[in-house]
């Protein structure tokens, strides 16, 4: 797929009469919360596409600089207050945004499956130092559209990604785009007297990533080939595999707890190794009283559920189901306002982020990242006709990294007019002698006699990998 950038420019908001910042504010900010800190340190990419007809790009390029308006952090630059703080600068310096031409069709040359060529399709960070988010409009010869996301996380979570991407479609469609909510002070004032009682160091915060022999030992197993698969579980599927966990667990709870245990398998753990998942927990409707949805930044801490390798293959699937569901209830209200209290304290001082972006192998662990309660669907842009105003696809980019489960809305469930399927795809990245065991297992269940041969969609990458790792881009 040969991808011909036609141009590449600064967009900055563009502000209605009366609602325009005064120069005198040019030291604006705000700060990055301890929520903000603690998460990835790096950029994340999404695609989403859109079949013909489709508004131009200058509507939708006007579009962006209008929902820019309200969501200022975007436009911004990173940079320190008066203590040394972390802020982030409403400068109005203004996002990268890039147009582009592919002289083929879309289906002919864009990979279903995840692909190296995908990261052509989006902005690499450092094509623009200090840019807080980077948009690449990419046309193809058919007349259909990949817009290429790729946003620096400390900004803003999942949810309020979500929020902005789908105020940026309101404003292509001409309707008015809705200010976020932003008291980051409010969210994060510590109680008097604080309460820390959970254990925090080692958990979210800690004084140093890695010991030096953790890092050698990742250096040596990552030149080994990553191979990234997808897997399409259809809503019969979901609905064994709820049967298969008795009922329990959400169909999240019950994916999560499915494919961890086919990959602790597929990577043949010995059964004696402790393997971990590591799963988001949005905290705007879990603390008391429940923060504005509309609250833009970070709300996200983690629920770490742990077994012991043979445990969570020789147990039934309700076992890990279970564990997992403890786990995310542990996370509510009194761990999110302990973490607060923790963070502003004294020992608190100095502590970086447990979570490494430059990790490539995460054996025997595993990390999730789920959009599945992404509003796909209200990511219209206008058009009419056969294409719609919504994507055809949601897709996050390129990532083989060892350990890693996304989890989206199946874009089969997309294609057509009705009711969304409410089908799921997976895409799980391992060694590729561990992907070939988890291809044969992962629609296997445990009252399954023999396994169910579904369509799997494989692609495996070792060459990809190279030309990836030179890309400071992270997991969300």
């Amino acid at each position: 797929m040969k991808v011909r950038v036609e141009s590449s420019r600064i967009l900055k908001p563009l502000y209605g009469g009366d609602d325009r910042p005064r120069a005198a504010d040019a030291t604006e900010h705000v700060p990055l919360t301890p929520f903000d800190r603690v998460t990835d340190d790096a950029h994340i990419a999404v695609l989403f596409a859109y079949r013909p007809p489709t508004p131009p790009n200058s509507v939708l390029v006007r579009a962006l600089a209008v929902a820019l308006a309200a969501y200022r952090e975007w436009a911004g630059r990173l940079s320190a207050d008066g203590d040394g703080k972390p802020v982030i600068l409403l400068n109005d310096a203004g996002v990268r945004l890039v147009e582009a031409y592919v002289d083929a069709p879309h289906d002919a040359c864009v990979s279903p499956d995840p692909s190296p060529s995908w990261l052509a399709l989006h902005p690499s960070p450092d094509e623009g130092p200090g840019e807080l988010l980077q948009v690449q409009l990419t046309r193809f010869a058919c007349g259909a559209l990949v817009v290429g996301f790729t946003m620096y996380h400390r900004v803003a979570d999942g949810p309020a990604t979500t929020q902005f991407l789908v105020d940026w479609c309101r404003a292509a469609r001409g309707a008015p785009v809705r200010p976020p909510a932003r008291d980051r002070a409010a969210l994060c004032a510590p109680r008097d007297p604080p309460a820390v009682e959970f254990e925090h160091l080692g958990t979210e915060l800690a004084s140093e990533r890695f010991p030096a022999a953790v890092e050698e030992e990742a250096m040596a197993t990552a030149a080994r080939p990553v191979a990234t698969q997808k897997v399409h579980f259809s809503e019969e599927f979901l609905a064994r595999l709820k049967q298969a966990a008795g009922g329990a667990g959400s169909t999240f709870e019950c994916v999560v707890a499915h494919v961890w245990r086919a990959m602790t398998r597929a990577r043949g753990l010995p059964g004696g190794e402790t393997t971990r998942v590591r799963i988001s927990v949005d905290g705007r409707h879990r603390m008391r009283p429940p923060l504005p949805r509309e609250y833009f930044g970070n709300v996200i801490l983690w629920a770490y559920p742990r077994a012991k390798a043979r445990d969570l293959t020789a147990q039934p699937l309700r076992y890990a189901v279970d564990l997992i569901r403890g786990e995310i209830a542990r996370v509510g209200d009194r761990y999110f306002k302990s973490f607060i209290d923790f963070a502003a304290s004294e020992a608190a001082e100095g502590l970086v982020s447990t979570v490494d972006p430059d990790q490539w192998v995460l054996k025997p662990n595993v990390d999730v990242d789920s959009w599945l309660r992404f509003p796909i669907r209200e990511l219209d842009i206008g058009g009419s006709g056969g294409g719609g105003g919504c994507p055809f696809y949601f897709v996050p980019s390129y990532y083989p990294v060892e350990g890693l489960m996304f989890l989206v809305p199946s874009s089969r469930g997309l294609v057509g007019e009705g009711r969304q399927s409410r089908s799921i795809d997976a895409y799980v990245s391992l060694f590729e002698e561990d992907m070939d065991v988890f291809r044969r297992i992962c629609y296997s269940l445990d009252d399954d006699d023999h396994h169910h041969h579904h369509h799997t969609e494989t692609t495996g990458y070792g060459s990809g990998l190279e030309r990836y790792k030179e890309m400071p881009m992270a997991r969300l």
